[in-house]
Parts: structure tokens; sequence; C-alpha cells
């Protein structure tokens, strides 16, 4: 019980010197966590490609006081899937040399797509990150683009674009089956697509899906612009991060935050698949080798390539694993890039192993 001895305007006292000691304790503690994450060295000491507040404060460590906030100067903002790649650009030079192009839609490439979809051909959706987009090559170098070269009657549409996981992707989809009634819609893997699905900041402000009794939920639209972020970071508490990047290290070393990555990559696959059957498109998925995979040499499939295999299974959908074919070239010479993306060497080998698997699965005619 309250001690009714005590005067009441001197509990008031005690309450409000205790509440002062607090805010004053957590400002301390705010403060030094300030200073913490406000120093180089001990950012890259502490920060992980693993969570979100790490993604956020590299942004805008780099990006305070730009007058154009971007990852890249060709990206633009995208109220529904966060960034995507500005419209209408012209051979911008770009990765040491290489020439960028894009539609007045913003894909890959020079070429326009009517949304009537010409007579005898096949209308290739291709869905994806910066591996499918071609980050490191010209426009004529990338996969996409040497597909349509090979496979005669076939119009390939590049909608990659680089940082995406499978969420973007799925938006993308949403977007592009309306427009232009895909006959296949063929999605490339790289394993860490996966890991950005669990995040809200990866090279920008993001959407992303949570499951609810096995349900896709969309949260974080419409996504905040580039100003807007910066508007807001002042006022962001550092603790917080601090202590969700530290969480975040607990969670992926107990395996939980893997177990969420796995559930909700298995839904958003699924859902693209699904999506686009119903849409009478047939999908289909290719494996794309990336980083330590190319250096595996290992023939069989790696934990990360099981697990989408085993989702591919489940759902019917058509299945290539471009590693085996890496490997191949490799024995025979071939030298891959193991640190940064795709080369030249790696798309042309990529573009015939998709060109083969398409025709294989009678996917285009």
């Amino acid at each position: 019980m309250p001690d009714s001895s005590t005067p009441p305007r001197s509990r008031l006292r005690r309450f409000a010197r205790f509440a002062i000691d607090v805010s004053v304790s957590l400002l301390l503690i705010e403060g030094a966590a300030r200073l913490v994450l406000s120093s180089d060295a001990l950012f890259k000491r502490i920060a992980s490609p693993y969570d979100e507040p790490s993604w956020r404060l590299d942004w805008l460590r780099r990006h305070r006081g730009d007058e154009a906030p971007y990852r890249f100067s060709f990206d633009a903002h995208h109220p529904v899937r966060g960034w995507t790649l500005a419209p209408g650009l012209r051979s911008v030079e770009v990765f040491q040399g290489k020439r960028l192009s894009s539609n007045s839609r913003g894909q890959r490439g020079k070429r326009e797509f009517a949304a009537q979809k010409p007579v005898g051909i096949t209308r290739i959706a291709l869905l994806g990150d910066s591996f499918t987009f071609g980050e490191g090559v010209s426009d004529e170098e990338t996969f996409a683009q040497q597909i349509e070269g090979l496979l005669p009657g076939v119009e390939i549409l590049n909608l990659g674009v680089h940082g995406y996981g499978h969420d973007q992707m799925l938006l993308t989809l949403r977007e592009a089956i309306p427009l232009y009634r895909p006959d296949v819609v063929l999605v490339g893997h790289v394993t860490d697509d996966s890991l950005r699905n669990v995040t809200t900041f990866r090279d920008f402000a993001k959407p992303r899906f949570r499951l609810w009794n096995g349900r896709l939920e969309l949260e974080g639209t419409p996504v905040p612009t580039p100003a807007e972020v910066l508007a807001r970071a002042p006022w962001r508490s550092r603790l917080l991060d601090l202590l969700t990047m530290a969480r975040a290290r607990v969670a992926w070393r107990w395996g939980d935050r893997m177990a969420e990555v796995d559930r909700l990559t298995d839904a958003l696959l699924s859902a693209i698949f699904r999506e686009a059957s119903a849409a009478g498109a047939r999908p289909a998925v290719a494996l794309l080798p990336a980083w330590n995979e190319l250096g595996a040499s290992q023939v069989a499939p790696l934990p990360g390539e099981a697990f989408v295999i085993e989702v591919a299974r489940r759902e019917g959908v058509p299945c290539l694993r471009l590693r085996p074919l890496f490997l191949e070239g490799a024995r025979l010479g071939a030298e891959y890039e193991r640190v940064g993306h795709w080369g030249p060497v790696e798309h042309r080998l990529a573009a015939g192993g998709l060109a083969d698997f398409l025709r294989r699965e009678k996917l285009v005619p």
C-alpha cells in the first residue's frame, strides 16, 4: 500500500526527480550511441549486411549533402518498389566505361515494348536483381539482350533492378502483367535476394511483406523519398538503431532470422509463380551463381540452391541451375569475377545456358 504519511507534493517531487534522472540518463546514452555510430572505424566494426539500420546509416553517411541522394546516378525513386531505373537514359557512361540506356518505362535498353504483343512473338518478362539488370556491363552485353539474339521470335523485357529482393520482384510483376501480358515470367535468382526480403532499407528505403496467418501483407508504402529519409534522420534514435543491430546479430546466430528469411522467401517465390500462372504466363526460375558460389567445386546443389529447387519442384515450375555450366567453363579455362558483378564472359555463358533451358522446357517455340 502507498505510504499515506508521505505528503502528495513530496511524492510528486520524487517522481519528477526520478523522471528527470531517467531522461538525462537516456539522453547521455543516446549521445554515446551517436558518437559510436558517427565514427568510421567503429561503424565498420559493428555494421552488418543483415540488418536494416546498417544499410540505412551507411546510405546516410554516403549521401548527406548530395543534391541527388540515390545509390547510383541512374536511380529514380518509386513510391511502391522503393527505387527503379530512371526512364529515358541514353548511353550514359557507367561501370568504368560501360554504357547504360533505358526506355520510357525505366527498363534496361533503348527498346520500347508495345502493350499489344506482335503476332508470332513470345514475350518473356525477366525479373531479378543487379545480375539480371546487368550491373558492370553495357546494354548489349547483358544476358537478357543476348538471349534475344539466340532465340528468333522472342522478346525479353529486362525488369531487373539492382538490389532487389523477391518482394520488389513480386511488385514489379504486378505492374508488368497488365501492361505487357508476357507469355513467360523468368526469375533470375541470386542467393542474396532472399536476405533482402526481411529489411525495409537496402540500397534505399523499400517496402517489405510480412506473413500474417499464412498471407502476405505489404508494409511500408508509399516508400519515403530520399529527401524525406534525410529529413527524418536527425530525429531517429541511434540507441534504438544499436539495439536493433545487436538483436539482429543474436537472431542470426541462433537461426531465428534465417528461419524467417526462408518462410518469407518461400511465400514470395510461390506468389510470383502463382500470379504469373493466373495471368496466363508460364513461370520459371534460373539460379544465377555469384561470388563465392563461383569458387565452390561442389557439383551438387548448395544449400541456397537446394531451397529454391524444392520450392520450384513443389510449385511445378521449371528450374535451371547455371552453376554446373559455370563449373564446366572453369574446367576449360574460363575465369570469373568472384568479388563484384558478372562481366561479359559470365553474361555470355548465362545467355547460352538460358536459351537452351527455354527451348528444352518448351517455354519458347
